[in-house]
This record gives structure tokens, C-alpha cells and sequence, in this order.
């Protein structure tokens, strides 16, 4: 789409939303409704599309996508009336008589630009938001998840009048035609680098921004932990959707005493997760596309790979594969994987080891798994990262009460939930000044009630 094309949407939005209608919140009520609707009458249609593009399995495109999507719809559907009210303060004595209000209206006009990984929720979760918060939408899902892409270009177009919500699909040029135009705010998910790209043209036009970028995510299993659980929950995390989650553990530090064993269990829950043929299971997902496939292998060094390893090239499968005795001068440590490929590390002392990963770039998430309440309480202190779980891996993101997003490099900026209403809201403080009194002393000339303060007060 060219960058005209482009502009007369983005001004068509912006007299929508000078008219005034998306203030109404039976209108945001209503549109929240309607998208909730098509969803649930598409929903095959919508997993088809994820499993064309990632291999996801329905029930996996509904627990992790879809599913969430519509979870995160009901939430504002209940709760956006409550949000969007005002909210009354107490005002300072030396504003007697007045009443303060903080008013939560939209921005406007918003941008969300989404990734290809998780290409429905990362998409549909932000613009419930967005919507919610009585704004009008540009939403621009990923070229590299084609399909997804077209069916929710269908469902927007069913759904809204593209001067309330339109989504653009494309690649780059896209991108850099949409980034040319001013919007009253912008919401990215994907890498760093095109986050960078994305932060540098809102600083151009003083627009406010959310990154939700990712980072090398660590995994911290301590001698305490319970072995088969941690290796149980961190396989789950580590290779669902294949590794193409933005907070599945990036690498794994294991207590030096426990490596062992753990290594056993780990193998253990693959085979029973994924089977011993894990790119023949019909349920297991594939690499989105040949570029990142080819990334991975380079990745995987046979002289530390002590699971898995194989690929299929044809159908961009590579089953779970597991390294040991790695270091941070191996290539898989160098970036961020992204991928099925455990890379396993160890270490001695929980506070050096929270030291020296405070060395790396910002985490968008972590994880700790021990019993020790005390060591854990360090890690979620001590250890800077976006968010994370405690004997868990990734699910701390599936809820609706809690704001999610990254610190740093990993981001910045949250939504879900309440935090995402007030992430596409701008908080305006008014002071209502009653007019049947008028305190004299803030008025010159000051000399007399100068004397007074010092008198009564300046002590």
C-alpha cells in the first residue's frame, strides 16, 4: 500500500475519531461485542490460518492464541465502563473550594504493529485494548504469517468501518509508510533492531510508544528444585510454538550437582511430550520459514548436542535438541535463539549467577525453580527482567491482572488487562474551582500575607 493510500486511512481515522463517537462507550461496548462474535463463528477458520503458517495444532492455537484473544475481549467488555470512568481525588487544602477529577480519555489515533510468532493474539489482545480505551486503529500484522494475516484482514473488515479499525497488510514498505505518518500512539511487538527503527520515528514526532521486544531469557534451576517438575514445565516452555515464544526460557542454568539428573529428566519429558519422532507429531509446530530455519542449524553444535538435533527441511521441523557443557562464547549464546534448542549451562552460586546476568541485556522474562522461599524472593528481587515465574515457565502472561511487558532492552511499557486500558488512555487531571469563594492571598499584593505565613506557619 503506498504512503498516500496510507495517509487518507490514517485522516479518515482522525476525523471518525474528532466526531466523537468512540467516546461512547457503549460504541467501544458494542465493538468489543461484535469482534467477540466473529471470533467465536470463525474460530476453525482462525486456527486453520495459524496452523498454515506455524504448524499449530487447533487445541494449541486456541490455548495460546485465539483463546486468549477472546479472554482478554470479555475482560474489557466487563470492565471497560469501570475503567473509563472518572476518578475523584482528594485536592490540597490551599485549593479550597474545588473538586479534582482524573479523566481517562483515548489518545486517538493508534498504531499496532504486530510479530509473527503468536500473529492473532499479539494482534487481536492489544487492539481489545485499544478499543476499549475508545481509540480509533491501525493494526499491521506480520508478511512473514501470511495467512493469519489475511484472515484477520477479513475479520477487521467485517468486523469495524475502516475509519475506526483498518489493518494493513505488507512487508517493509508497508512498514516504512505507516512509520512517515503521525499517529497519537504507537504499539510494537517484535525484534529489537525494527524496534529500534519504530522508537526512532516516534522520537521524530514525540509520539508515545510500547515496545515489547524479547532478549536471551534465563532459566535458573537451583539443587533444591523438584528435578522431574522443573523438566516437565521448562520443556513445556522452552518448544512450544517450536521455541518462537518472546518469554520461553532462552538457556538453562542448572545447579552443578543436579546438571545430571536434570539433563535425564528433560529427556524423559521430551519423549513423553513430543514422542521420540517429535517432527512427525502432528501437534508439534514447524519454523516459520526457511531463513529462520536455516538460522537454527546454524546454531546447533553436534560436539555438545547430547538430544535431538534432526530436521526436516521440507516441512522446516527440527524436533527438540538439548546442548550441554555450553559456554557464552558458543554461537547459540551470541543471540537470541528463538528455536527448539536448549542450550544448558551451570553454576554454583545463585547470587553470582544473578549478578552476572545483570551483566547481559534486560530479559523480557526469567525463571527460577527451587524451594527455597528465600532464594526465590532474591531472584525475583535482585534479578532485572521484565517478569517471570517461580516453579513455572511463560504462563505468567496468561492473565488478565497482571500488566505484561519488558525493562530495558527487552522494552518498555505493559498491557493486559486493566494495565492495557491505561496504556491507550491518557490521564487528564482537571481541577474544578468553585466560584463561590475566592481566597484573596494567592493575589498581589503579597507583602501582608507574607507577614502572616511567617507568623502563623514558617516556623
Amino acid at each position: 500500500m503506498t504512503d498516500n493510500e496510507i495517509r487518507s486511512i490514517v485522516e479518515k481515522q482522525r476525523r471518525f475519531f474528532e466526531s466523537g463517537e468512540t467516546y461512547d462507550i457503549s460504541f467501544r461496548i458494542r465493538s468489543l461485542k461484535k469482534l467477540r462474535r466473529y471470533i467465536n463463528e470463525h474460530i476453525d477458520e482462525l486456527n486453520d490460518a495459524l496452523k498454515a503458517d506455524l504448524g499449530k495444532s487447533h487445541f494449541e492455537g486456541y490455548m495460546c492464541e485465539t483463546g486468549l484473544a477472546l479472554s482478554e475481549i470479555s475482560y474489557m467488555i466487563s470492565h471497560t465502563a469501570r475503567f473509563a470512568s472518572d476518578k475523584h481525588v482528594l485536592t490540597a487544602l490551599v485549593q479550597f473550594a474545588s473538586d479534582s477529577v482524573i479523566k481517562t480519555v483515548p489518545y486517538g489515533n493508534v498504531l499496532i504493529m504486530s510479530p509473527w510468532n503468536y500473529p492473532f493474539l499479539l494482534t487481536v489482545s492489544p487492539l481489545a485494548d485499544a478499543i476499549a480505551a475508545g481509540n480509533t486503529c491501525i493494526v499491521k500484522p506480520s508478511a512473514y504469517s501470511p495467512n493469519t494475516s489475511e484472515a484477520i484482514k477479513k475479520m477487521i473488515e467485517a468486523v469495524f468501518r475502516p475509519e475506526h479499525v483498518s489493518c494493513i497488510t505488507g512487508g517493509r514498505e508497508e512498514n516504512k509508510n505507516l512509520l512517515n505518518n503521525k499517529f497519537d500512539y504507537i504499539f510494537f511487538t517484535g525484534s529489537k533492531n525494527v524496534g529500534r527503527e519504530v522508537l526512532k520515528a516516534s522520537a521524530d514526532r514525540l509520539t508515545p510508544v510500547t515496545l515489547e521486544l524479547g532478549g536471551k531469557r534465563p532459566c535458573i534451576v537451583d539443587k533444591d528444585a523438584n528435578i522431574r517438575l522443573a523438566a516437565r514445565r521448562i520443556v513445556f516452555g522452552k518448544y512450544l510454538n517450536c521455541g518462537q515464544t518472546c518469554v520461553a526460557p532462552d538457556y538453562v542454568y542448572v545447579e552443578e550437582s543436579i546438571k545430571d539428573e536434570f539433563i535425564k529428566a528433560v529427556k524423559k519429558e521430551i519423549s513423553r511430550q513430543y514422542t521420540d519422532s517429535a517432527v512427525s507429531n502432528p501437534d508439534y509446530g514447524k519454523i516459520i520459514n526457511e531463513k529462520h530455519f536455516e538460522r537454527l542449524l546454524r546454531l546447533i553444535d553436534r560436539d555438545k548436542l547430547v538430544y535431538g538435533g534432526y530436521s526436516d527441511a521440507k516441512r522446516l521441523k527440527i524436533e527438540p535438541t538439548v546442548l550441554d557443557n555450553v559456554t557464552w562464547d558458543d554461537p547459540v549464546m551470541q543471540e537470541e535463539i528463538f528455536g527448539p534448542i536448549m542450550p544448558i549451562l551451570t553454576f554454583n552460586s545463585l547470587k553470582s549467577l544473578i549478578a552476572f546476568i545483570n551483566t547481559k541485556p534486560e530479559p523480557l522474562a526469567a525463571f527460577y525453580f527451587g524451594r527455597n522461599r528465600r532464594a526465590a524472593k532474591y531472584f525475583t528481587e535482585r534479578l532485572i527482567c521484565g517478569g517471570g515465574c517461580i516453579n513455572d515457565t511463560v504462563v505468567h502472561l496468561a492473565t488478565n491482572n497482571m500488566g505484561f511487558g519488558g525493562v530495558g532492552e527487552s522494552g518498555m511499557g505493559a498491557y493486559h488487562g486493566k494495565v492495557g486500558f491505561d496504556t491507550f488512555s491518557h490521564k487528564k487531571s482537571i481541577l474544578d474551582k468553585k466560584q463561590w469563594i475566592d481566597l484573596p492571598m494567592r493575589y498581589q499584593p503579597y507583602k501582608k500575607f507574607y507577614g502572616f505565613l511567617l507568623r502563623n506557619f514558617l516556623k
